[in-house]
């Protein structure tokens, strides 16, 4: 497949070709397996269908929505628990085929999505921010994991054409609301949730081919890209007081995959606003070794944990192919490699780096 940004001619008239991945997304089966099969899809967890009104793990907290309340975390939890079922689901049920390819396994993904394509979920319009805030990252979840199949050098959805044009479409109904939901915000409300947005609004506009929701996730970029300043900070990430570092290392993923696609298809991003997007992985890598730069910045010590985590770092295979990184990042980025990341798909390393294998 090629790249949009190819120009076709067809009967004199020039014509662009569909959105597509970075190449890794068309990789196919790793070894099709024929011998015994003790796959067993689980119960497709119960689609969500009704108001998307969720109680923050902030709650209580001050504007800087740093502290967490645990009771409200676990009311999130226990409330949400089908939706991150499915998309942790989708993602690992995603992985197992590409790695296995067993067709119990398609058929499971097909199954789980297929019925709540059917029932319309995730789409209710009573919703509060933690609700719309849920909507985008399973869009993201979903649509991104299901590009691994889209794509796929193997073909598993030729077989499946009907299934899979109406859980498209539903990604489609899914995507527009986001657009409808993190349009338009104020300056001072654009944080890494929107981000988020435009990343989920990303994948899916590859997944159905859809110019309109690629130039809103590319003009979302933008506006990120501008926010970040000449030290490679973001002024609404740096209010989250002792979690600001924790919260830049967050804003990372999707935004680096936004580059890292619309880089494949002709639009580059890495430049803009004097390679903000460079600055503020830097930024991170730094300050995830010696966070002193983000405490004189906001005057509160940070938070280290979620910065322990090696997945955290899943947005490094992206990011290095968009910028050349140094040998240092690579190293690091080496040692903790196999990322995998149900809110990019699933395993980010075997899509971008999968030598590393």
């Amino acid at each position: 497949m090629l790249a949009s940004a190819v120009l076709l001619s067809l009967g004199g008239q020039v014509m662009a070709a569909g959105l597509v991945p970075p190449p890794g997304y068309y990789a196919g089966i790793e070894k099709q397996k024929t011998g015994k099969n003790d796959f067993k899809c689980d119960a497709v967890p119960t689609p969500y269908t009704g108001k998307l009104q969720f109680r923050s793990k902030y709650e209580g907290s001050d504007g800087a929505r740093s502290t967490l309340n645990e009771d409200a975390e676990q009311a999130f939890r226990d409330s949400t628990a089908s939706i991150t079922t499915l998309e942790r689901g989708v993602a690992q049920q995603v992985n197992r085929y590409l790695r296995d390819g067993r067709p119990q396994q398609l058929d499971c993904t097909l199954t789980w999505l297929g019925t709540w394509a059917r029932a319309d979920a995730l789409l209710s319009k009573d919703f509060n921010h933690t609700g719309k805030s849920m909507r985008k990252w399973a869009l993201g979840s979903m649509s991104s994991a299901w590009l691994r199949l889209k794509f796929s050098n193997a073909r598993p959805l030729a077989a499946h054409q009907a299934q899979a044009e109406e859980i498209e479409k539903w990604f489609g109904r899914l995507a527009d609301q986001v657009v409808s939901d993190w349009s338009n915000l104020p300056l001072a409300k654009i944080n890494n949730h929107s981000y988020w947005a435009a990343w989920s609004v990303m994948a899916t506009a590859v997944a159905t081919d859809r110019r309109d929701l690629f130039d809103w996730s590319v003009k979302e970029y933008r506006v990120a890209a501008n926010q970040i300043d000449d030290q490679g900070f973001l002024p609404n990430e740096l209010k989250r007081k002792q979690r600001a570092l924790a919260y830049h290392n967050y804003a990372l993923p999707p935004l680096a995959m936004i580059a890292s696609f619309a880089q494949v298809n002709g639009v580059d991003l890495r430049d803009e606003n004097n390679q903000a997007l460079k600055r503020l992985g830097d930024r991170v890598l730094s300050g995830s070794k010696d966070p002193s730069a983000f405490t004189r910045k906001n005057g509160e010590d940070q938070d280290m944990k979620d910065l322990k985590v090696g997945s955290k770092y899943a947005w490094l295979e992206p990011w290095c192919s968009v910028y050349a990184c140094g040998a240092d990042v690579q190293q690091r980025r080496h040692d903790l490699q196999p990322f995998n990341s149900f809110r990019l798909g699933g395993d980010v390393t075997r899509v971008y780096d999968p030598g590393a294998r």
